[in-house]
């Protein structure tokens, strides 16, 4: 199969297709086809030797992906060969082909190509994890969610919308903030112009925000608990602008508010299984009417310009998901 490989640690044109074999499934593992692969953070990040796979993990970047069951090991009896299917992966998305831990699958949503269900797999369990079963999100709450036109972002949007939750986003520009109202958010606040803190407070009539999804990390800390309500929580996924901030825990502790903080990629199947279940269960049946939940794709490339899609992540102007088609 053709894969690409991160031939050293670097700029994005260290990033070369290859050959490889064929993943050898082990148990429990479905064999998946891969049509489309979505291109993360993550991606960028273990690219320049920042974020090692988990030990056992591919050393190919990618850790989502869509496309047809080719193959099942032993044990698996919930998933059939010709399956359309989507998954998350710690790693090996970059290929034609992948190993994936059979409960780490989910079908392609009825109505939705290959390229489109690409857009599901990494957003959806960090978004519906952290938001709903870590912070808890509920009817009627009102969500800050930082980097709202990133692929994150923009699922963090539709899924408060589906929990009939209050989407209030930052954004760096006039344009991303327009994209982010167009996507579901109530209000979209030009970080570059104004204080987020005083924005939201002023939408909320001086309440604060319910919760808070931050991408950004350390630098956005101090305000992010400032920006709080009362019983607020803080939900921590990224830290794209750095990994220690200034935290005043008197504050935090008037505001009873919590911190939580989480990262997926080195999770056990059977810890991504469960979030999986629980995405079946809840979220899956509404997809297919594509109306409060949707794909959004920024651009698609050949698997073989990986390079080229790392360059358009890196460049910042994206919305929504990068995708590679093989």
């Amino acid at each position: 199969m053709i894969a690409i490989e991160i031939s050293s640690f670097g700029p994005p044109d260290v990033l070369r297709p290859v050959e490889r074999p064929k993943p050898v499934l082990n148990e429990n593992e479905a064999l998946v086809h891969i049509e489309a692969a979505g291109v993360a953070r993550a991606d960028i990040l273990q690219r320049q030797g920042k974020y090692p796979p988990p030990p056992g993990a591919s050393d190919i970047p990618g850790l989502d992906v869509a496309g047809t069951i080719e193959e099942i090991g032993d044990g698996v009896h919930n998933w059939n060969i010709g399956d359309r299917v989507c998954a998350i992966l710690a790693g090996g998305g970059y290929a034609e082909f992948c190993a994936v831990p059979a409960a780490q699958v989910l079908p392609i949503p009825d109505g939705w190509s290959a390229p489109e269900a690409t857009t599901l797999p990494e957003n959806i369990f960090t978004v519906y994890d952290n938001l709903v079963i870590r912070a808890g999100l509920k009817r009627g709450e009102t969500v800050l969610i930082h980097g709202g036109t990133s692929g994150v972002g923009s699922m963090a949007i539709m899924l408060s919308r589906a929990c009939s939750a209050r989407p209030i986003v930052t954004a760096g520009s006039r344009e991303k903030c327009d994209a982010a109202l167009r996507f579901g958010a109530e209000y979209a606040i030009n970080y570059k112009e104004q204080d987020f803190v005083a924005e939201t407070l002023r939408i909320t009539e001086g309440r604060g925000a319910n919760v808070v999804l931050d991408i950004v990390g350390g630098p956005y800390l101090e305000r992010n608990v400032e920006v709080l309500a009362v019983e607020g929580r803080l939900s921590i996924v990224s830290t794209q602008g750095g990994r220690t901030g200034q935290l005043e825990i008197g504050k935090l502790m008037g505001k009873r508010g919590r911190v939580l903080a989480s990262t997926l990629r080195a999770r056990t199947p059977e810890e991504k299984g469960e979030i999986a279940r629980r995405l079946r269960r809840d979220i899956w049946p509404i997809l297919a009417a594509k109306n409060v939940i949707r794909p959004i794709i920024d651009s698609t490339f050949p698997l073989r310009d990986a390079r080229m899609a790392h360059e358009r992540m890196e460049g910042g102007k994206h919305m929504g998901k990068i995708v590679l088609l093989t």
